[in-house]
């Protein structure tokens, strides 16, 4: 009886908790891939780590940070199945910490935004971006939120791949600080006030 008991309690799913959310960067491991655009994801959740004191670890599928902001645990991952599967790695650490899709937010980038401009929203395609489009796929449809940070798209035709996979420009490079921080703090606000106060407060025009 005891040991059926105890089977119970352990094999019972828990309920997600409302209070835990899942912030995911988007991007390449490996050091040929570090300072691309491809990998601001990435970037924005190391600023995010490093404001929350948060010690990155290596883990199944990717690299996980905790770290708490006004009463909420922000799990951050950096999928290490390189972005084109990212949705594995992404499904995997929901489930893991029991974490609701309402409480999820992807961090992108975005070519179809100039450098300097974010988007935030609760749902939408995958604007041509093979890593939502794994995650879409493999977690039940895109009604999650992201954070598209604009990489622009000067290039010439047939080189968007080698933009993309690309570094950043000198003049970029000098403004990306205060654009990845106000990024970091987007994704503190999401956690904190919710998805609509945050829209409105930090969508840029």
């Amino acid at each position: 009886m005891f040991k059926w008991l105890r089977n119970w309690f352990t094999e019972t799913p828990q309920e997600p908790d409302p209070m835990k959310y899942l912030i995911v960067g988007l991007g390449n491991m490996g050091v040929k891939y570090d300072d691309t655009r491809h990998n601001v994801g990435f970037d924005v959740v190391d600023a995010l780590a490093k404001e929350l004191d948060a010690e990155w670890k290596h883990e199944h599928l990717g690299d996980i940070a905790k770290g708490k902001h006004k009463g909420r645990t922000l799990v951050l991952l950096k999928p290490s199945t390189y972005m084109n599967l990212s949705g594995k790695s992404v499904r995997y650490w929901m489930n893991k910490e029991k974490i609701k899709k309402e409480n999820l937010l992807v961090i992108v980038d975005d070519l179809n935004l100039d450098f300097g401009k974010q988007r935030l929203r609760g749902k939408g395609s995958d604007g041509g971006h093979n890593g939502l489009k794994d995650i879409n796929n493999m977690c039940g449809g895109n009604n999650y939120a992201r954070l598209r940070f604009g990489i622009g798209n000067s290039f010439s035709k047939g080189r968007q791949v080698d933009f993309v996979l690309g570094e950043w420009t000198s003049e970029e490079r000098e403004k990306l600080p205060e654009l990845i921080k106000y990024a970091a703090d987007t994704a503190k606000s999401f956690a904190a006030i919710g998805l609509n106060f945050t829209m409105n407060t930090f969508n840029k025009k």
